[in-house]
């Protein structure tokens, strides 16, 4: 019969999640708890004047046609940013995995992109997109296409469509490339001598045994498209021309600093962080449902 071991109480444990705990919140409980306080505040511009107005800030977003064609433009931009950066890196995880010599340096050329910060991203498709100077209207004007983004609306979209899904391949091809790694090649050589192509492979086999991954990689894409393209909309488009490129989250910077609408700023953040926190327990979900079975 086994003996139950003893630990001795050690404040060593204690002492050593001390730190991530004090970050989280000072970084994100403490802003949250004052987003959600502001939320149900109206306030002047400077402070000067405060007055409680419960759930006001909530009905007036609700009501704003501004706000639901930005949540309208939030939901069509994230779900191509994440279809578009999630497509690309499944692409190059498949070819990176059939890459015999070499495979280190393509992989290492592969996963550069993400350690680029988004402000830097965004300055880097605007110089290859200026109407003027970029190589690629040059390119564009010889199949009859007139480019101009701090014009055209729809062109402003699909240039910061493309600068955020081109940020996040190398994010997305890391994690395919780790789960295509994991399948034991002796299914794939299987397949194989049962004649299966690489295609017929790749979509009856490879592709439905990294689904969770595939999912795992939607969600987090997802907030990624929510909150951390604020930098390259800022620095490409700056929610422009006119509000085309006006997602959630810069709209809460544009109402909160530049309106100076501090409690429907506040209400707005609100909102997003529900969003995030509701696709974070459906991952979950998902992931318990998975570890089940």
């Amino acid at each position: 019969m086994l003996k139950r071991v003893h630990f001795p109480t050690s404040a060593l444990p204690y002492l050593l999640v001390a730190p991530q705990i004090l970050i989280t919140l000072v970084f994100f409980i403490w802003p949250a708890s004052q987003a959600m306080y502001q939320s149900f505040l109206i306030e002047d511009a400077f402070g000067l004047g405060t007055e409680f107005v419960w759930f006001e800030n909530f009905e007036i977003l609700w009501s704003d046609s501004h706000y639901l064609a930005s949540f309208q433009r939030t939901a069509v931009f994230s779900l191509l940013v994440a279809g578009l950066s999630m497509g690309v890196a499944l692409l190059l995880a498949g070819f990176a995995q059939r890459v015999v010599r070499g495979a280190m340096f393509y992989r290492t050329l592969l996963i550069w992109p993400y350690a680029v910060a988004p402000v830097l991203a965004g300055a880097l498709w605007v110089f290859m997109f200026n109407p003027t100077l970029g190589i690629f209207p040059y390119f564009l004007e010889f199949a009859g296409i007139t480019w101009n983004h701090y014009l055209n609306g729809n062109q402003a979209m699909v240039l910061v469509i493309l600068a955020a899904a081109w940020k996040q391949v190398a994010y997305n091809f890391l994690f395919y490339l780790a789960a295509m790694q994991s399948i034991p090649n002796s299914v794939i050589e299987a397949a194989a001598i049962d004649g299966a192509g690489p295609a017929r492979r790749f979509w009856t086999i490879i592709f439905p045994l990294i689904s969770p991954t595939t999912f795992f990689l939607l969600v987090i894409n997802m907030v990624y498209a929510f909150f951390e393209t604020f930098g390259i909309i800022h620095a490409v488009t700056q929610g422009g021309p006119g509000t085309s490129t006006t997602i959630l989250v810069y709209k809460v910077f544009n109402d909160g600093f530049v309106g100076l609408d501090l409690g429907g700023s506040a209400a707005q953040s609100v909102v997003l962080m529900v969003l995030v926190i509701a696709m974070t327990v459906v991952q979950f979900r998902f992931v318990e449902r998975k570890v089940a079975y």
